[in-house]
């Protein structure tokens, strides 16, 4: 057992910062001493470790207590999860040092600013929380989901995709996103997810309008599917959609 200033020395956090881990329920010791002292095992630093690794990858400490009280939680693949999310960051990092290298050269270009993009880091990271089963959402789309063969999930997932090829056309044609074709388009996606995932409410519709342009994974997949600005298009389609909801 350690106490307090043992752990704070040994995994360079401050006793304030252990103190108030303690205080929110996130960390506390599995033991004190006679005098009242905060004593903390071995179990008490592998948690602490997890806590530490969540934060380095800018988690809150509400969504880290969240992922490591969950019933469903297992350390392996949250290491699997954290491994990913910091070789995407490491990625956005070097990204960085290439661009602030070729600027210094007199190389880089004023226009250039995709090495901020932190899209797709984002993305994963949110992916990273929802699957901790905590979201009604989640663990609806386990259900419908579970033991589902695999080909079936890919005919899903196109399926989805196909629905965005209007958007695709409308976006080539300069339609408006808030005319009536798109909405109902919308509509029809948000009762296929419901159907066929999870209860697509408005309020998580419109997070989703919002991935869909932001540039990362998503942009870039309906893009493919459904043609160039289809992912842009249905962004600002889903936004006309909710205002009007």
């Amino acid at each position: 057992m350690r106490t307090v200033h043992e752990v704070s020395e040994l995994a360079h956090v401050s006793v304030r910062t252990l103190h108030h881990y303690d205080k929110i329920g996130l960390l506390r010791p599995s033991a004190r001493s006679e005098a009242g002292y905060r004593l903390y095992s071995d179990k008490d630093l592998a948690r602490l470790q997890q806590i530490m690794l969540f934060r380095e990858l800018e988690f809150s400490l509400a969504d880290i207590g969240a992922i490591l009280d969950s019933p469903e939680f297992d350390r392996d693949r949250a290491l699997d999860q954290q491994i990913e999310l910091l070789e995407l960051r490491r990625e956005h990092i070097g990204n960085l040092i290439d661009m602030a290298k070729a600027m210094r050269d007199g190389e880089g270009s004023i226009l250039e600013f995709e090495p901020f993009d932190t899209s797709k880091l984002d993305e994963y990271a949110e992916q990273a929380k929802a699957s901790w089963g905590k979201t009604p959402q989640w663990k609806e789309y386990e259900e419908k989901w579970a033991g589902r063969p695999k080909e079936e999930q890919v005919a899903m997932g196109k399926s989805l995709m196909e629905l965005f090829v209007p958007f695709g056309r409308m976006s080539a044609e300069g339609a408006d996103p808030s005319c009536e074709e798109a909405l109902a388009q919308v509509a029809r996606i948000q009762a296929f997810i419901t159907e066929n995932y999870y209860d697509c409410t408005n309020e998580i519709l419109a997070g989703l309008g919002q991935a869909y342009g932001s540039g990362g994974d998503f942009t870039r997949n309906i893009n493919a599917a459904a043609g160039p600005g289809a992912a842009e298009f249905a962004a600002a389609a889903v936004r006309a959609y909710c205002e009007r909801a």
